[in-house]
């Protein structure tokens, strides 16, 4: 570990918390992904790599999967509140989630061009940008410094379960605003809204939604991002309006229907993708927009995500 990255990330975090995500990354190093934590999900078997596209092979699916992987659909979702300040009204957020761009290289071609065409206010990224959960990550850099050139600013992020808290200070030199338990004020014509994230609640547990709500009026409007939506109950209790979670990829591979197969969340499945409601919270599940493991999707097509927000 460099020292320096080391210093940066202790000023940046906090001496505890950059000690605990650095511990806990070492340890995971060695280890097998879910640490006791997930009896069992695909990403846990290190072989699933080369068993799964074998698989489809045989059955005659796998070039048919990484067709359906590459296929972006544009989705969009319409959030009302009457929290929302009026000059507010029609406020449209980019969401991309799950980008594991080392692992979905073609969908990610097929990305930037759509990006260029597209008009919006602000963007969120919600985590997961490389593909493996351990190892280097300079071409997780390199790709996300290409996304990042095709989006519009302001940028903003949180970090995700196969994430390493040492990508930090490279993501936030691309101009992307990583919030670690932190909130950002969103200024509009003299009003405001707020807009809070959360480190990696899924695997390494260091979210923190007191510390990420801290200063927030609690009349105002406030947006969290979340990579996985498994804290759900706790983002309704904190009396946030919006929601905007990753993580689950829909299933990825799902029965038709869009009905998947497993989540690798522990969650309603209703919450699983697409918009969700709880205890008057506005919830948005993105399926991502790369490819878990391996680059292929059934029933369940890559989206990235355009909010707007509406003043009733």
């Amino acid at each position: 570990m460099n020292a320096d990255i080391s210093k940066s990330l202790e000023k940046r975090l906090g001496r505890v918390h950059a000690k605990l995500r650095l511990d806990i990354e070492a340890e995971h190093e060695a280890q097998v992904f879910g640490q006791g934590i997930n009896f069992f999900h695909i990403e846990n078997l290190r072989s699933s790599n080369f068993v799964i596209p074998t698989i489809l092979k045989l059955v005659g699916l796998y070039r048919r999967g990484c067709r359906n992987a590459t296929r972006i659909q544009i989705k969009r979702n319409y959030v009302t509140s009457t929290d929302l300040p009026k000059v507010f009204d029609g406020f449209a957020i980019l969401q991309l989630s799950d980008l594991h761009v080392d692992v979905s290289r073609d969908t990610m071609q097929r990305l930037t061009p759509i990006l260029q065409k597209i008009d919006y206010d602000l963007c969120v990224l919600t985590g997961d940008y490389r593909g493996e959960t351990f190892g280097p990550y300079d071409e997780t850099i390199a790709g996300m410094a290409r996304i990042c050139a095709a989006l519009k600013k302001p940028i903003y992020g949180v970090l995700g379960n196969h994430d390493t808290v040492r990508m930090l200070p490279d993501l936030e030199q691309m101009g992307i605003r990583m919030l670690v338990n932190e909130y950002e004020v969103i200024r509009r014509h003299g009003e405001r809204i707020y807009l809070s994230g959360v480190d990696d609640a899924h695997f390494y547990l260091m979210d923190n939604i007191e510390k990420a709500a801290s200063g927030i009026p609690g009349d105002a409007f406030s947006i969290l991002l979340s990579h996985t939506p498994e804290i759900y109950e706790e983002a309704a209790h904190v009396d946030f309006n919006l929601m905007l979670s990753g993580h689950t990829h829909g299933g990825q591979i799902c029965f038709p229907g869009g009905i998947p197969i497993i989540l690798n969340s522990v969650l309603p499945r209703y919450m699983g993708s697409g918009a969700w409601t709880y205890r008057g919270m506005s919830g948005y599940t993105s399926v991502g927009v790369g490819s878990s493991k391996v680059a292929v999707r059934f029933n369940c097509p890559p989206e990235i995500t355009l909010h707007y927000l509406q003043s009733i």
